[in-house]
C-alpha cells in the first residue's frame, strides 16, 4: 500500500475527523503504521476508544482506497495531502486542517491571495447586487474568491469572480461525486475548467449533512487572508464562519444593509462587534496593503516609468496631468473616448492605484 492510499484509507473511515487522525499520525509517524498497529497500541492515543481501535484494525472490511483513487482519477479529480506542495498553506495554520483535499480543477500559487465571501442562502436582490459588485472588484484586483457554492450569496460571489475573469475556489459540504446543490453543477464545471477549483475533504460519495457544512465552513474561514460577509440574518451560519475566521486571526469585513430588514441583522451585529464596514472593495484593498501580483498583472506606479496599460486605460491616464484634479466630463473630452469607456478605465486605474477618486466625480492622478 502506498502512503497516499494509507492516508486516504484513514480519511475514508466513518466518524474519523482530522483532529483524531492527526493525533494518530503524531503517535505512529505515518498512516501505514497506524493501519498496521495493534489495538492495544491504538488505545494509548487520546480520543481512541475500543470501537475506534477495532475500526482501524479491521479497516480493510470497511474501505477500499485503491477504488477511491481510481474513481477520482477517472473523474479528473486530484487528491492532495498536507505534504503536497499544492496544499493551501493557510489551511496548514488551522489546528483542524483537512487531512487531504479532493480537487476538481487546479490550485495555484496565486490562490494564497484569497478573500472568502459568505452570506445567506436566501439572499435578497440587495445582497446579491452588493456581492456581485464587491466580488467583481476584488477578483479584478487579483484576489482569488473563496466561497461555498451554496445558493444565494455564494453563487453570486463565484459568478462575479468568473465575470471578472478572476479565479475562484468553491469549497463544498459533500463529496465531489454528490455535488450539492445539484443545480450548481454547471457553475462548478465552469470553475474547474481553468478558472479555479472545486474542493472537498469528504469521500467522493459522501452525502451532505448537518456536520459536513460546518466542516466546510472552517475551510472557507481558514483559507483566506480576510473574510467578507455581504448579507446574513442574525441566526446565519455565516456568523459561525466569521467567528472561525476571527479565531484564525483573519480580519472580518461586513456590508451594512437596510436597518429594517432581518436579512441585514447579522452583518450589523458583526459591525457592532468590530468588523470593518464595507461599501466598496477599495476599503478591503486598502486594509490588505497592496494588490496581489502588483508588479505583474496589476502594475503599480512605483517609479517614474509609465506602466504598460491597455490602450483605453493608457489614454485616460495620459489625459490626466500629474497633481491636477479633473472632472470626468473633461477626461471624456481630452481622451476622445466614449463615456462608458472612460468610466470603465477609471475604475481599473483606481484598482491599480494609479488614480484616486474625489468628491463630485473628479479624479486625481497618484
Amino acid at each position: 500500500m502506498s502512503p497516499r492510499e494509507a492516508i486516504l484509507a484513514l480519511n475514508l473511515l466513518p466518524s474519523f475527523g482530522p483532529v483524531r487522525i492527526t493525533r494518530l499520525l503524531e503517535a505512529f509517524g505515518d498512516a501505514q503504521t497506524v493501519l498496521s498497529a495493534p489495538a492495544k497500541s491504538l488505545l494509548r492515543v487520546e480520543g481512541i476508544g475500543p470501537e475506534t481501535a477495532k475500526l482501524i484494525t479491521s479497516w480493510q472490511d470497511h474501505v477500499d482506497p485503491a477504488k477511491e483513487l481510481a474513481e477520482a482519477e477517472e473523474r479528473g479529480i486530484a487528491i492532495i495531502t498536507r505534504e503536497d506542495p499544492s496544499y493551501p498553506k493557510h489551511l496548514l495554520q488551522a489546528y483542524d486542517a483537512p487531512i487531504l483535499l479532493y480537487v476538481w480543477g487546479e490550485i495555484t500559487a496565486r490562490d494564497r491571495h484569497a478573500i472568502s465571501v459568505v452570506g445567506s442562502r436566501r439572499a435578497t436582490t440587495y445582497g446579491v447586487n452588493a456581492t456581485r459588485k464587491l466580488t467583481y472588484q476584488l477578483a479584478h484586483a487579483g484576489f482569488t474568491i473563496v466561497s461555498g457554492l451554496a445558493r444565494g450569496i455564494d453563487t453570486a460571489a463565484h459568478e462575479a469572480a468568473l465575470a471578472a475573469k478572476g479565479r475562484t475556489i468553491a469549497v463544498v459540504g459533500s463529496g465531489l461525486g454528490r455535488l450539492y446543490p445539484p443545480e450548481n453543477l454547471a457553475l462548478a464545471e465552469k470553475i474547474a475548467d481553468g478558472n479555479g477549483a472545486v474542493i472537498s475533504e469528504f469521500p467522493l460519495h459522501k452525502a451532505p449533512d448537518k456536520q459536513t457544512f460546518p466542516m466546510r465552513n472552517r475551510i472557507v474561514a481558514a483559507w483566506c487572508q480576510a473574510l467578507l460577509v455581504t448579507e446574513c440574518p442574525a441566526w446565519s451560519g455565516s456568523l459561525i464562519t466569521a467567528n472561525l475566521a476571527s479565531e484564525y486571526g483573519k480580519p472580518i469585513f461586513a456590508v451594512p444593509g437596510p436597518i429594517d430588514k432581518p436579512s441585514s441583522a447579522g452583518c450589523h451585529q458583526l459591525i457592532r462587534d468590530g468588523a470593518t464596514l464595507v461599501s466598496d472593495a477599495s476599503h478591503i484593498i486598502d486594509d490588505m496593503g497592496e494588490l496581489p501580483f502588483a508588479r505583474t498583472e496589476l502594475p503599480l506606479m512605483e517609479s517614474q516609468d509609465e506602466p504598460e496599460l491597455p490602450p483605453e486605460e493608457a489614454a485616460v491616464l495620459a489625459a490626466m496631468p500629474a497633481g491636477d484634479e479633473m472632472a470626468i466630463d473633461t477626461l471624456i473630452q481630452h481622451s476622445g473616448l466614449p463615456s462608458s469607456a472612460v468610466t470603465a478605465a477609471l475604475f481599473k486605474l483606481e484598482l491599480r492605484r494609479l488614480v484616486r477618486p474625489l468628491p463630485g466625480f473628479r479624479f486625481i492622478r497618484r
